[in-house]
């Protein structure tokens, strides 16, 4: 196991890491920014009012994403299983 290697792996992992991360971040900061023109508009500055809406749609959006995530950590897993039995051999 050499350098390139490791660093090949890492970059895998990162990439992975934002493969499954990046939808949820997406939906969190557009429903932020809807919430906080709403609260712009209407000049209501509840702090419960961002809080709620934005935490149960990103709990259902983590729903929705749930198998895509699994096959993305699944996939990742694989890769990694495949290199440790190559490095055996």
């Amino acid at each position: 196991m050499n350098d390139t290697v490791v660093v090949e792996v890492g970059k895998d992992a990162i990439y992975t890491l934002l493969i499954m991360a990046g939808p949820l971040l997406v939906v969190a900061m557009v429903i932020g920014l809807i919430i906080s023109l709403i609260q712009t508009l209407t000049q209501i500055q509840e702090m419960t009012l961002v809080f709620v809406p934005k935490i149960l749609i990103v709990f259902l959006a983590l729903l929705l994403l749930l198998p895509f995530m699994i096959e993305q950590l699944r996939s990742f897993s694989m890769g990694i299983f495949d290199r440790i039995v190559a490095l055996g051999m």
